[in-house]
């Protein structure tokens, strides 16, 4: 009767420490309300973006880092300046996807500045894979190799 009364206690208490912990995350706004992770903040002005951010990605990956414009066997990809993200039909999404499977790792991110320096927006379809593809490489150099 002892044991099961330490192991209660036990509970009660590492349950309190989480309890407390989670409300210290949710106060700091890392977390919302329902207790999924904020993905759609943006770092504090004077922070260096940790790449944990969707906002993050975007502006890193987005910035005109350089001004010159770079070329990947793409140049067909012009005739689409000036189109909206949404306005894309399945043919021309699927025409901007095959560009982007078919790139390098190391050339994705000099891709989407080129992309932009052009004035082009890419489908949303194909941003969101983009974004990921990214943010899976990013994670995968952050994660020691065991």
């Amino acid at each position: 009767m002892i044991v099961a009364l330490y192991i209660l206690i036990a509970l009660v208490v590492v349950g309190a420490v989480l309890y407390l912990l989670h409300r210290r995350e949710e106060a700091s706004g890392g977390m919302e309300s329902d207790g999924k992770v904020d993905d759609t903040s943006s770092p504090e002005d004077g922070e260096e973006c940790c790449g944990m951010h969707i906002t993050c990605e975007k502006d890193s990956l987005l910035a005109s880092v350089s001004d010159s414009i770079e070329y990947y066997d793409d140049e067909e990809l012009d005739r689409f300046r000036g189109v909206a993200p949404d306005d894309y039909n399945d043919d021309a999404v699927e025409e901007f996807r095959n560009v982007l499977l078919t790139l390098l790792p190391e050339d994705i991110a000099g891709w989407a500045r080129s992309i932009q320096l052009r004035g082009i927006e890419l489908p949303t379809p194909v941003r969101d894979e983009l974004l990921l593809i990214v943010s899976e490489a990013r994670r995968s150099r952050s994660v020691p190799e065991m």
